[in-house]
């Protein structure tokens, strides 16, 4: 490895799992200290215990991103451990079941606050330590629902995904040109990724209604939409968030780009 991110330290949200766990393994191996952010314990002590298994150097700290006194305590302790935060990736978050109209306000509100707001409250808390530490990096995890639409017959044939999480994630992408402004002449650059197909664990056991899962329901529709035939993978968009986060991309900020095999028909 190059350690590209060499002294860095990069807080992960929601690197328990899948693309974060992912994420956080590259990191480490290019030299970054990573600090894993979840709510489940037992997988973020184990993908704690491999990267130190694999000579790295990762924390894991239990966070609620929808929380704003746990996202507050989980950076002040990442604060404390390792001093200056250099790198920041919301990864996480999550969908619902439900259509319009028929979603109810406790879904809607429960993944607004975890997308959205969450992407919010991790942002603003490591705001002021990458100021402190004269510059940075932030990488926002939206999706491609924030982009596409569909017609009467693709929902039909294949569904949707609930309309909370469409709503999130395109504001995830308005919030991302807002931080970008903001960053400017603090040396600090927000960009974000729309991943499609991506194979991850929740993508094995998903459902129509559950935007982070449902691989073998949606396999069909992007078989018809993509360039690339058949499915992304966690490490592909790792790489992607690997490449936003270094120096190679120093003059990208305010992007946000899709990691999508190409899908052809974006509205």
């Amino acid at each position: 490895m190059s350690e590209r991110l060499k002294n860095k330290v990069a807080i992960i949200t929601g690197g328990n799992s899948g693309i974060g766990e992912n994420t956080a393994h590259l990191f480490a191996k290019e030299g970054a200290k990573v600090i894993i952010m979840a709510r489940r314990e037992e997988e973020g002590k184990r993908v704690e215990g491999e990267i130190k298994k694999e000579s790295g150097e990762a924390t894991f700290i239990r966070c609620d991103v929808g929380d704003l006194d746990s996202v507050e305590n989980a950076v002040k302790q990442a604060s404390e451990i390792y001093g200056n935060i250099h790198l920041l990736f919301n990864n996480a978050g999550h969908g619902a079941p439900g259509d319009f109209p028929e979603s109810t306000t406790e879904a809607w509100n429960t993944v607004i606050n975890d997308n959205l707001n969450g992407t919010f409250y991790v942002s603003r808390a490591v705001w002021p330590h990458m100021v402190e530490s004269g510059g940075g990096a932030i990488v926002n995890m939206s999706s491609l629902a924030a982009q596409r639409g569909f017609s009467p017959k693709m929902k039909e044939q294949f569904g949707t995904t609930a309309p909370s999480y469409y709503v999130a994630k395109a504001g995830i992408d308005a919030l991302t040109r807002y931080m970008a402004g903001v960053g400017g002449d603090k040396n600090i650059r927000v960009n974000c990724i729309r991943p499609g197909q991506i194979m991850t664990p929740g993508a094995t056991r998903g459902t129509i209604n559950d935007p982070d899962g449902g691989h073998h329901v949606f396999e069909s529709m992007f078989d018809l939409t993509q360039i690339i035939p058949g499915p992304g993978y966690p490490r592909d968009v790792a790489n992607l968030v690997l490449f936003l986060m270094s120096d190679e991309s120093r003059f990208i900020t305010s992007e946000i780009i899709n990691i999508d095999g190409g899908v052809a028909a974006k509205i």
